[in-house]
């Protein structure tokens, strides 16, 4: 799940409660597979937030080792190595239209 917050920072939720480590990857850090490690709620949740310019850009999860899709993000699309999620990061005068 992605959120779009309202002070702009973009939320990536990813819910993996037996995971031992979770990485954000994708084209906003060169698809990088430690660079962006994700925190672990309680809740079973992992949880990044990130400041993104403006655009659109495609993500994945990777979890012990293993790549996941986030369905419910903004869309999915056929990537090189599997489904890639997308996110749209609006600019802040389409935030505050919404």
């Amino acid at each position: 799940m992605v959120i779009i917050r309202e002070d702009g920072q973009t939320e990536f939720r990813f819910y993996r409660p037996d995971a031992t480590k979770v990485y954000l990857c994708g084209d906003f850090n060169g698809w990088d597979t430690d660079q962006l490690e994700m925190i672990r709620q309680d809740d079973g949740y992992w949880v990044l937030r990130l400041s993104l310019p403006p655009g659109d850009y495609r993500f994945r999860y990777l979890a012990d080792g293993k790549w996941y899709t986030d369905f419910s993000a903004f869309g999915i699309e056929p990537g090189q190595f599997g489904v890639n999620s997308i996110v749209l990061v609006p600019t802040p005068a389409a935030r505050k239209a919404a």
